[in-house]
Formats: C-alpha cells, sequence, structure tokens
C-alpha cells in the first residue's frame, strides 16, 4: 500500500490506495472514540467488538484516543492496557489505523508492537467493485481557519520534534490543558463545535481518487447524504457508553462495508 505525503488543507493531495483481498469479505469502520482512562465501558465495548467482530478487517479513521502525547506513553497505565488488547485483536484480524486531529502522534513504535496497519490520510479502499474515500476529515473543516492554522503547524516535522522531546509528564499536561479548553469549546457551543466538511473540497477530493463516495469522522454528526447527484458522503458516529454531562444518548456506531453494501450497525445494545 502507497503512504501520500501529507499535504495542505486547501490542497487536494493524492490518495493512498488498500485494495481489500478476496478473503475480506466484511470491513468495518469506526472513529472517534477518544479512549481515555475515564471511558472505561467505550473502551470495553471497543475492545469486546475488535476480538469478536465477523468482519475479517477494521478500519480506524482517527480519535481512536482523546489524547496521545507519544509512543513511550504505552509503556503504563491506561495506554499500555489498550496496547495489549489491540494485540490480541491484530492477531484475529486486519486493522488499520488512520490518525485523526487527536491522535496524530501515534507513531510507528506503538502501531508496530500492536501489529496495526497505518493508513495514509486519505485513503481509497477498493473493494467489493466500489471506490470509496477513507479520511478522518478535519483536513477538510475549511471553514474553521484557526484550527486548520493549528493543523498546519502541528503536523510538521519541526514541531513534532520540539514536542517530543519534552519529558513525557510535561506532555501529558499540555494535553491536559489542550482537552480542557477543548472541553470548554464543547460546553458553550455544543455540536457547534465541529465545522462540516467543506463540500467542493470534498467533491474535489473525490475526484482525485476516481472514488464513489466518501467516509469521514471528526464531524461527531452520523449520516449518509449526497455531496452531488453521483457521489454519496457516510459519516461515522463518535462513540460514548459511559456517563456524559451532555446529556447526549450513548452511541456506539459501526458502519459495515460487505458485498451488500454499507450497513449501520448500533453497539449500544450488544449489537454486533
Amino acid at each position: 500500500m502507497h503512504v501520500a505525503p501529507e499535504a495542505p488543507a486547501s490542497a487536494v493531495p493524492r490518495p493512498a490506495e488498500l485494495i481489500a483481498p478476496a478473503g475480506w469479505h466484511r470491513i468495518d469502520l469506526l472513529s472517534d472514540l477518544h479512549l481515555h482512562a475515564g471511558l472505561p465501558r467505550t473502551a470495553a465495548a471497543l475492545r469486546d467488538h475488535l476480538l469478536h467482530t465477523p468482519a475479517q478487517a477494521v478500519l480506524i479513521l482517527g480519535d481512536l484516543f482523546e489524547a496521545w502525547v507519544g509512543d513511550d506513553a504505552a509503556d503504563e497505565g491506561f495506554e499500555h492496557e489498550v496496547g495489549l488488547w489491540l494485540r490480541a485483536a491484530a492477531r484475529e484480524r486486519w486493522i488499520g489505523f488512520m490518525a485523526g486531529n487527536r491522535d496524530f502522534l501515534v507513531g510507528p513504535a506503538f502501531l508496530g508492537a500492536c501489529g496495526i496497519h497505518p493508513l495514509a490520510d486519505p485513503t481509497v479502499l477498493h473493494a467489493f467493485g466500489r471506490r470509496y474515500l477513507l479520511t478522518h476529515g478535519d483536513a477538510l473543516c475549511l471553514a474553521d481557519v484557526d484550527y486548520q492554522r493549528f493543523r498546519a503547524e502541528v503536523r510538521t516535522p519541526a514541531w513534532r520534534e520540539r514536542f517530543l522531546a519534552q519529558p513525557l509528564d510535561a506532555r501529558r499536561q499540555i494535553a491536559a490543558q489542550l482537552r480542557a479548553a477543548s472541553e470548554e469549546r464543547k460546553r458553550r457551543l455544543g455540536r457547534e463545535a465541529y465545522a462540516d466538511v467543506d463540500r467542493e473540497a470534498a467533491l474535489r477530493w473525490l475526484e482525485a481518487g476516481a472514488a464513489d463516495a466518501l467516509i469521514h469522522g471528526h464531524t461527531h454528526r452520523p449520516g449518509d447524504g449526497p455531496l452531488d447527484d453521483r457521489r454519496l458522503r457516510h459519516v461515522l458516529s463518535d462513540w460514548d457508553l459511559d456517563e456524559d454531562e451532555t446529556g447526549h444518548a450513548p452511541r456506539a456506531e459501526v458502519v459495515r462495508f460487505s458485498l451488500a453494501g454499507l450497513e449501520r450497525i448500533s453497539l449500544v445494545d450488544g449489537g454486533r
């Protein structure tokens, strides 16, 4: 699989390609779990699904973790526990990971230890005679100008090198401060805190990938709908099965891709 280089948000990136082997009859897609130690039920639901899903492949399209401050964080604690069951799941099926805006620092050391395959953003999934363009989605939210500036800065090698050179405790503290600011913004703005993808930019990406439809997460607005008269988009759900002070109903959903098409499967009541 070719891994395309990072591209500026305003550019049209050349997507990587993932061609499903003949043995893949079901492919699960999910994103935006935002795992941390305070979400034990959400983490348990993902662990159970990854270990027991009938799918031959699971593609995680970003924000598996609420924050990731470097692969050395997985040496202990919650991140270490998650790594153990990810490794067990990866022995049972092919698992791919695409970085999101919260866990873009997940690196080859952690993925390699878990047996998980990195996915470039974007990637065209070619399976069952269809071409789906997969992306986390944040790079397409062009109306959020402040975030796009921040994204461009933190994705540079120089920023990454400076950040990872700091002691682990200092990195954890910075991540906690950023998370607190993000939570405050969500409390003030609700769903409006999440910008939507830019339609014209999404269509340009689809054209570049010769893709039939777009699948993304990030916006926390799950659903299906047209981008134009020929192409669709499918938005993945965020997950939260723990106590939610915002009053949102429990949510955990997988989009399953098979020869029959796309199916949304809710795991709230133990579905699989």
